[in-house]
């Protein structure tokens, strides 16, 4: 696959489909009831081809059209996107004659310049090129937007013709008055796109920071440094889902001589070194920073915070991306120096810093270890078990059945040992779709809920997956329930302990989690005209039932429990020492 097209369209899948599907997701569940119990959603027709997914595909497309004359209002049949990434699902893993076939079949249903992209892209990974250019280029017609199209035809037409490496793109220098109207596009698009724009800043605020951004601009702006203030008029909505890579692409583009050459770790109010790095002369682990440059390190964390994309007024969100990526955000903030002197709490005089020789960051420092997102174990000596869910990544189009496997098997031996305490840790679940949220529900709440108040997207045609009534799995677990929450918990996974919360399902422990109940989620994938910048604007509401909590707070612990600088060190987990605590 094309590198542009794949992260592109890796960037839509989590948008599209984080808070809920964004178009149409609508998937047959049993226990999924109108009030006078008739069923109404109707089913997954990917996930009712897929029983098929051992036979040829032709026969998975014969069964589609059967389905489609015989019983067309019994199967979601326009949902285009959950068709495109069941294609995407064969090109991903190297079938390529399997995605040709599923996008061959898009082309004939829908007829739409996404499907001509994709089947473009399916002919260009068989080494057609005249057939892809001849199909991206009249994808291109349809949508005269869509730069994916743009940029293959250029790079069929020009293969001599090279991408900029990341340093060659920080590096480079547009007109001021290219990069000016670049910013009005991004902010007139985020307006135009977004359907809660204003929802926690006002238009007068959001007007002053685009002009601020504008009067920063000079004749030696480079790109990197503009790519930073982009990240602050989109930040400035809070909006978890909207966005330009979560800052990653900076961190990227930064050249290794301009990075802050030590790992810190802001904790409260205070900022750490972790690793010295190649100055362990100067300093070590645990030294407390007081300032940078001579900017006290509480005005520097204010200025980065701005650029920091979380959802409502959560600081935990930007606490994580801070701490994962300062080596990078420290250098934009300060205006990329060529040195840095640090004024150590007790130390008599600033140090400057060497200049790192290894790449710093970004630093992960998880202390919750499950490769597979999916864990579950008993704790000795105990009748108690932990059930460990890193993502909710699970779709109708691709591996929901794994983790409806996996749920039921983790509660039938619940069930089986007579588990009395269950620890349900969720932290560094950044979301995925409502099906395995509402999965994982079924076996908490005792009594029928619904799991959304709102759901509204671009071409919505009738109810989807979690706006009806929803009925307990008949296994249900009534034990103890404690569950683990943490900054990175986003979009479903707000949904989900939003609904933890209201409904009373356990008792809750960590730290303010990242999100809630309100999530404006899909996205608009799109690219200013002048520097290229690729970005994503939500442009869809997801709200759960749990109206009664704040909008612009993310779910709060019962108990508030986070890591201290020792603690920090020592890499000990004292959520889950603490839950395990709570059962003895």
């Amino acid at each position: 696959m094309y590198p542009g097209k794949y992260s592109i369209y890796c960037m839509i899948v989590f948008c599209l489909t984080s808070c809920g599907m964004g178009k149409n997701n609508q998937t047959m569940d049993t226990s999924i009831k109108s009030n006078g119990g008739d069923k109404i959603i109707r089913a997954s027709i990917i996930q009712k081809i897929k029983e098929l997914d051992h036979k040829p595909v032709e026969e998975r497309i014969a069964l589609y059209k059967k389905l489609k004359k015989e019983s067309p209002d019994a199967y979601n049949f326009e949902n285009e996107d959950e068709i495109t990434m069941y294609g995407y699902g064969f090109l991903w893993a190297d079938k390529i004659d399997e995605a040709f076939a599923i996008f061959q079949l898009i082309v004939d249903e829908f007829g739409s310049a996404n499907a001509y992209d994709s089947l473009a892209e399916a002919y260009l990974k068989k080494g057609d090129r005249d057939v892809a250019l001849a199909n991206y280029e009249k994808s291109l017609a349809m949508n005269p937007d869509n730069f994916n199209a743009e940029d293959q035809i250029e790079a069929i037409k020009h293969p001599e013709k090279k991408p900029l490496t990341p340093a060659e793109k920080f590096n480079k220098i547009y007109t001021a008055e290219a990069y000016k109207a670049d910013l009005d596009q991004l902010s007139k698009s985020i307006v135009k796109i977004h359907p809660n724009v204003f929802k926690f800043i006002s238009q007068k605020k959001f007007t002053d920071i685009v002009e601020k951004c504008k009067s920063q601009i000079t004749e030696n702006t480079k790109f990197g440094e503009f790519s930073y203030l982009c990240n602050k008029i989109i930040a400035s909505i809070n909006c978890a889902h909207t966005g330009m890579g979560g800052l990653y692409p900076e961190n990227e583009m930064l050249p290794q001589a301009l990075k802050f050459p030590i790992q810190t770790r802001w904790i409260g109010s205070q900022l750490y070194v972790i690793d010295p790095m190649n100055n362990s002369d100067e300093l070590k682990p645990k030294d407390e920073i007081l300032a940078i440059n001579g900017v006290p390190v509480a005005t520097l964390i204010d200025d980065i915070y701005q650029h920091v994309v979380a959802q409502g007024m959560v600081k935990t969100t930007k606490n994580h991306t801070f701490n994962t990526l300062s080596s990078s955000l420290i250098p934009y903030s300060l205006g990329l120096p060529e040195e840095y002197s640090l004024t150590l709490k007790g130390a008599q005089k600033p140090i400057v810093l060497r200049k790192s020789e290894k790449a710093v960051g970004p630093y992960w420092d998880y202390l919750q270890y499950c490769e597979k997102q999916l864990c579950f174990e008993f704790l000795e000596d105990k009748k108690a078990a932990l059930l460990t869910i890193t993502s909710f990544n699970y779709y109708s189009w691709n591996n929901l059945q794994e983790f409806v496997d996996f749920i039921d098997q983790s509660f039938r031996e619940i069930k089986e040992k007579g588990v009395q305490n269950l620890i349900i840790d969720v932290r560094y679940n950044s979301g995925g779709s409502q099906s395995s949220a509402i999965h994982l529900l079924k076996y908490l709440v005792d009594k029928p809920f619904t799991y959304y108040s709102k759901a509204d997207f671009p071409g919505k045609m009738g109810k989807i997956e979690g706006e009806e009534v929803i009925f307990p799995n008949d296994n249900g677990y009534n034990g103890k329930v404690l569950f683990l929450i943490d900054g990175i918990g986003n979009s479903t996974t707000g949904h989900f302990m939003s609904l933890v919360k209201f409904l009373k399902l356990g008792t809750i422990i960590g730290e303010e989690l990242g999100s809630n109940q309100f999530c404006s989620a899909g996205s608009n994938s799109c690219r200013l005209k002048n520097t290229k910048l690729n970005y994503y604007v939500a442009n869809n509401t997801h709200i759960s039932t749990a109206t009664t909590l704040p909008d612009e707070k993310g779910i709060l612990p019962d108990h508030f429990v986070s890591q201290n600088i020792d603690d920090v060190i020592n890499r000990k987990d004292v959520v889950k020492e603490f839950a395990l605590g709570l059962l003895k």
